[in-house]
């Protein structure tokens, strides 16, 4: 009986976040403007059909789904309840949901990322989820640019006014009715040479390149 209420009530949860949390985010970030830093390289690729993986960390996921919407993106989404929380605020906005993690068996979901990107395709990879430690990069998305040629594009975002919460991930929440900055770093891409020390030296370059990349959104605030 205990198992059937919390199942029950999970549904419940999730039709209410996929109703009126939806309506919720949607107005929300409608109420905002954001000023986008970086794109140009990203552009670029984008318009030469060059495979892209885009590298965020977890705690600067807010605006993702209304950000890359409508775009044809293969999100990675983690099949815990928080991933399908994602999924019901981003739905029908043309994403394709992609649900794995790396706590989970990954070898389909990996095949079906090496095929999207083999197409010219857009994958989107949190790099510290979806349980962290939080800001501490998984190789994933290196292992991937490696095995496909795909260039690695770290995003990022932040806001004048924000709250930082108190989960895991320090949640980036910023508030509505305010304008938002939104960055790109410079793309690139992991040769299948590096192996070892080589590629761990990488791993911890692109770890703290992604940190530095909050911190310049924090300081494109500063202006807004």
């Amino acid at each position: 009986m205990m198992r059937f209420m919390a199942t029950a009530g999970r549904k419940v949860r999730l039709f209410l976040i996929g109703t009126f949390g939806k309506l919720v985010y949607r107005l929300w970030m409608w109420s905002t403007r954001i000023t986008v830093v970086g794109e140009e390289p990203y552009r670029l690729l984008r318009d030469q059909r060059k495979p892209v993986i885009l590298m965020i960390w977890h705690g600067r996921l807010f605006i993702t789904p209304f950000f890359f919407r409508n775009r044809g993106i293969m999100p990675m989404i983690s099949p815990s309840g928080d991933g399908e929380i994602i999924v019901r605020l981003a739905s029908g906005w043309g994403y394709k949901f992609l649900r794995g993690s790396g706590s989970h068996a990954m070898l389909k979901a990996w095949a079906t990322l090496k095929g999207e990107l083999a197409q010219g395709g857009e994958v989107v990879i949190v790099s510290d989820g979806p349980k962290g430690p939080v800001r501490k990069m998984k190789p994933g998305a290196l292992r991937l640019s490696q095995a496909t040629g795909a260039f690695i594009v770290p995003f990022s975002f932040s806001a004048p006014r924000r709250k930082i919460l108190g989960s895991w991930d320090g949640f980036l929440l910023p508030r509505p009715f305010q304008r938002l900055v939104a960055i790109y770093g410079e793309p690139f891409t992991v040769g299948p040479e590096l192996k070892d020390d080589a590629f761990e030296q990488e791993r911890l370059r692109v770890e703290n390149l992604l940190r530095e990349l909050d911190e310049r959104a924090d300081r494109h605030t500063d202006g807004l």
